[in-house]
């Protein structure tokens, strides 16, 4: 049975093996590798895409678990990059190795939609799910709360 959902705005109709992860689904078939494998447990974050706007654990979500939603993974965040997330980790130097950053910035932006105006209370809380294994936790979080100024100004 195929199963049809969209991602960053196309349509996709899948038939293979449902259970397969949404992880493996854009990185193997749709080949957009921004959305990085990290623990397969759910536990860091680097696999993260929204669904329906949701910060969601790709590693964990089955392609059945998505019919008829729709996916966007960092690649589908703005396409020239210039989301007001991604301006403020430019801005804020924030990367050191990278890894992690696309689950990073997609758990931030899922969150800035939700809470456009955060305290630092709550950006550190919605971002502790993420795990930077370089230790960039200061600049994530100034990069957040400067992001949020950029998406409330206007």
């Amino acid at each position: 049975m195929a199963i049809s959902f969209k991602v960053n705005g196309e349509e996709q109709i899948f038939d293979g093996d449902p259970t397969m992860p949404v992880l493996w689904y854009v990185r193997d078939v749709l080949n957009l590798h921004g959305t990085k494998f990290g623990c397969g447990t759910g536990q860091c974050g680097a696999c993260t895409v929204h669904v329906d706007g949701n910060a969601t654990r790709g590693c964990l979500l089955s392609v059945d678990a998505v019919a008829g939603k729709e996916i966007t993974t960092i690649e589908g965040l703005d396409s020239e990059g210039n989301h007001p997330v991604q301006k403020a980790w430019r801005a804020m130097n924030v990367p050191q190795c990278g890894y992690c950053q696309s689950g990073q910035i997609m758990s931030a932006a899922a969150f800035l939609s939700s809470t456009p105006k955060p305290t630092d209370d709550q950006i550190d809380q919605s971002m502790a799910g993420n795990i930077c294994r370089c230790g960039c936790y200061q600049r994530i979080h100034e990069a957040v709360a400067m992001a949020a100024t950029d998406t409330t100004e206007g």
